[in-house]
């Protein structure tokens, strides 16, 4: 079966292919005969209830600054696609949230993975507090006070910011650090966003582990450990990729969130969890599948597309 496969992204042309998911789901597609058109989001149009996407036709290779051979610009109607990958990273701002809604024109007639509307409604570090028992004690607030109870009751605390990703803007605060209200202040200078704060949770030297999830299934792991000194482990910003098992644990959260993940149509999804506990559920462009099969053998993205054939095929 042969598909149209549209891929919503950043600049292809710009990415570094050894560690990128999506320039991996796009050597699978055509690896099994399906056709590429990629564009950047601000190339969406809607007019009339109709989506339209100007972008090129192109032709992948597995090797650095010679991996895309790119067609001529065209505007194509996305309508007429089999399957859009919505791939682009974060900022989860309002420019992310308006193309889920333009997604929203053609999806399921056209299969948008991951689901735009549950994208919208499942912001990664907020989806995850609606399971109870599975996160390290987390505030989520722009309360400077409530910032303040929440670090002296529980001392060394971890502030991210709501909406980032790849590591962006995280810092450890100790508990007696006196940078808490300069750390706010730029955050207020970024945006009205809320901050994150969580309980420091000392596992994190050991690493923090990117499960991978295809259609609410673990699919395999790694171990994402910090450069010697830091505490952010995500490989964009010096961690380092080992290979890894499940555990026990490991696998009762993936079964608490599995079922949902499945119903929502979130069917690429990368969760992180240090120690006991479950910290984000990525579902915007989750990565690391590239790394899970270079240091494991295990195929997350020929899982992938193994769903998403089966999901075209009975459409």
């Amino acid at each position: 079966m042969k598909l149209n496969v549209a891929v919503q992204m950043d600049p292809l042309e710009h990415i570094r292919i050894q560690g990128d998911s999506t320039f991996a789901m796009m050597l699978e597609a055509q690896a099994r005969g399906h056709d590429l058109f990629v564009y950047t989001p601000d190339r969406l149009a809607l007019e009339g209830g109709t989506l339209m996407a100007r972008g090129r036709s192109v032709r992948v290779k597995d090797v650095q600054d010679e991996h895309a051979a790119f067609g001529p610009w065209e505007q194509r109607n996305l309508s007429e696609a089999d399957v859009v990958l919505l791939r682009q990273d974060p900022p989860f701002d309002m420019a992310y949230i308006t193309t889920t809604h333009f997604l929203d024109a053609i999806h399921p007639k056209t299969l948008v993975v991951n689901n735009p509307t549950e994208v919208r409604n499942a912001p990664e570090k907020l989806y995850v507090t609606t399971f109870p028992g599975v996160q390290p004690p987390t505030l989520v607030t722009s309360d400077v006070e409530a910032l303040y109870d929440f670090r002296a009751r529980h001392g060394d605390i971890v502030l991210k910011p709501l909406y980032g990703g790849g590591g962006s803007g995280v810092a450890r605060l100790l508990a007696d650090d006196p940078n808490l209200d300069a750390l706010l202040d730029l955050h207020r200078m970024i945006g009205r966003e809320p901050v994150i704060a969580q309980k420091f949770i000392p596992a994190v030297t050991k690493g923090d582990k990117r499960i991978l999830l295809v259609d609410g299934e673990p699919v395999g792991a790694i171990n994402r450990v910090p450069a010697p000194g830091q505490i952010r482990s995500n490989l964009a910003v010096g961690g380092r990729a080992d290979a890894v098992e499940l555990t026990a644990r490991d696998l009762e959260l993936c079964a608490i969130i599995g079922p949902q993940l499945r119903a929502r149509g979130l069917l690429f999804v990368g969760v992180d969890v240090i120690g006991d506990y479950l910290t984000e559920i990525n579902v915007t462009s989750p990565t690391g599948a590239r790394a899970l099969k270079r240091l494991s053998g295990i195929d997350a993205i020929s899982a992938l597309w193994e769903v998403i054939e089966t999901k075209r095929a009975g459409s």
